[in-house]
C-alpha cells in the first residue's frame, strides 16, 4: 500500500520563523498522520542588514517562499501575516489563519524599567516606522533609534547596553519562550499594533486541493475575520507593511451579538500629528469594516501623513458611517 505523500513546510531560516513553522507542522503531523518536514528558504530580507525601510522589494520576507511554492519545492509556506503584501498572489491561497497570538507590542528595557521609568534621552530601538511614530507621539523625550536584526539580536543589544530598551511584538517572544524578558506589555492606547501582528498566514497552491483540505482544520474564523479587517484597511490606505499605521480589530460581544471592533491610527513619524478612528461591524462584514474605516481616516487627513496618495481610488463612505459606530478624531500632538 502506497504511503501518503509527505508535506513540505517552507520557512525562513530564523529561529522565530522556524518556531512558527513548527507550530503548523506539529498540528499537521497529528491531524494528517503524514510525515511533515521543514524546508528552510533564504529570503532577500534575511540576506541583508539594511533597514527594512530602505529595501525596495515588496514582501521582502515572503517572495522566496512564494516562489518555492509555485515551483513545487514546498507544499506549505508559513508567514508572519503582517509581512505579506496586501495584494493577492496569483496561484496561491491563504488556506489557514491559526489562532492569533496576543498582538500587542512589548517593551524590553534594562534594569526592568517600564516606559514611564525611562529617562528623557533614553535610547529605544525599533526598526518600525509605526513604532517610531507612536513612541515620538508619547512626547516622553525618548531617543528612538533604528535597530535591525532578529529578536535574539535585538534582545542582545539591550543586554549589551547598546540601547536602553527595545519595542518588539509580544507574539514573537511568546513563540520563542522569552516572555520573561518583557518589562512592560504596552497598552494599545499607547502603541497600537501593526495590522495582522501576532497572526500567521499558512499559504499553499490554489490548485492543491489535498493540502487545502488538510489546512482547513488549522483555520480559526475569529482570527481570520479580525486580520481581514486590519489588512483591508491597510490595502485601502494604499500603504505597505512599513507604513506608520496601527490597527487592531477585536472580536467582542455587542448588543446584538458578536461584533468586530476595529480601531486604527496614522501618525506622523515625528509624532507631531495623528489621525485616529474606530468602528464596529458584524463578523461577516470584516472587509467592509476595513474599507469604511480607511475612508474615514483619509477624510480626517491620513493622506497628508502618509504622503501623496490617490484618494480618488477609495470608496466613498456609506451614508451614516460617520454617525454612531464611528469614533474619529484628528490630533495635533504638540
Amino acid at each position: 500500500m502506497t504511503s501518503p505523500p509527505m508535506i513540505r513546510v517552507g520557512t525562513r531560516a530564523s529561529r522565530l520563523a522556524k518556531a512558527q513553522a513548527c507550530l503548523v507542522a506539529d498540528v499537521l503531523r497529528v491531524s494528517s498522520g503524514r510525515e511533515v518536514i521543514l524546508v528552510e528558504i533564504t529570503t532577500p530580507g534575511d540576506a541583508t542588514s539594511a533597514p527594512i525601510t530602505e529595501l525596495s522589494t515588496v514582501g521582502v520576507f515572503v517572495s522566496s517562499l512564494r516562489a518555492a511554492l509555485l515551483r513545487d519545492e514546498i507544499d506549505v509556506a508559513v508567514h508572519s501575516y503582517k509581512d505579506l503584501p496586501t495584494g493577492p498572489e496569483p496561484g496561491l491561497v491563504i488556506a489557514a489563519v491559526p489562532p492569533r497570538e496576543d498582538p500587542r507590542d512589548v517593551l524590553v528595557a534594562s534594569q526592568g524599567r517600564n516606559l514611564l521609568e525611562l529617562r528623557p534621552g533614553a535610547r529605544v530601538g525599533t526598526g518600525s516606522p509605526r513604532r517610531t511614530a507612536q513612541l515620538n507621539a508619547l512626547a516622553l523625550g525618548l531617543d528612538v533609534v533604528g535597530i535591525r536584526g532578529n529578536v535574539d539580536t535585538r534582545l542582545a543589544a539591550v543586554a549589551a547596553g547598546a540601547v536602553d530598551a527595545i519595542v518588539v511584538a509580544r507574539a514573537g517572544l511568546a513563540r520563542l519562550g522569552r516572555l520573561d524578558e518583557v518589562t512592560e506589555t504596552l497598552d494599545p492606547i499607547q502603541i497600537l499594533p501593526a495590522p495582522a501582528q501576532g497572526a500567521l498566514a499558512v499559504e499553499c497552491r490554489s490548485d492543491d486541493d489535498d493540502v487545502i483540505g488538510l489546512l482547513a482544520g488549522l483555520d480559526d474564523p475569529g482570527s481570520r475575520a479580525t486580520v481581514q479587517a486590519e489588512r483591508v484597511l491597510l490595502a485601502s490606505l494604499e500603504a505597505g507593511c512599513t507604513a506608520p499605521i496601527g490597527a487592531l480589530c477585536e472580536l467582542a460581544e455587542g448588543e446584538a451579538g458578536p461584533e468586530l471592533f476595529l480601531r486604527a491610527n496614522v501618525t506622523a513619524i515625528d509624532g507631531s500629528a495623528a489621525v485616529r478612528s474606530s468602528a464596529a461591524r458584524s463578523p461577516d462584514q470584516a472587509a467592509e469594516l476595513g474599507r469604511l474605516l480607511a475612508a474615514e481616516l483619509l477624510d480626517l487627513g491620513a493622506e497628508e501623513l502618509l504622503g501623496a496618495r490617490n484618494k480618488a481610488s477609495m470608496p466613498s463612505p456609506v451614508a451614516g458611517d460617520s454617525a454612531p459606530g464611528f469614533n474619529a478624531r484628528r490630533t495635533s500632538m504638540h
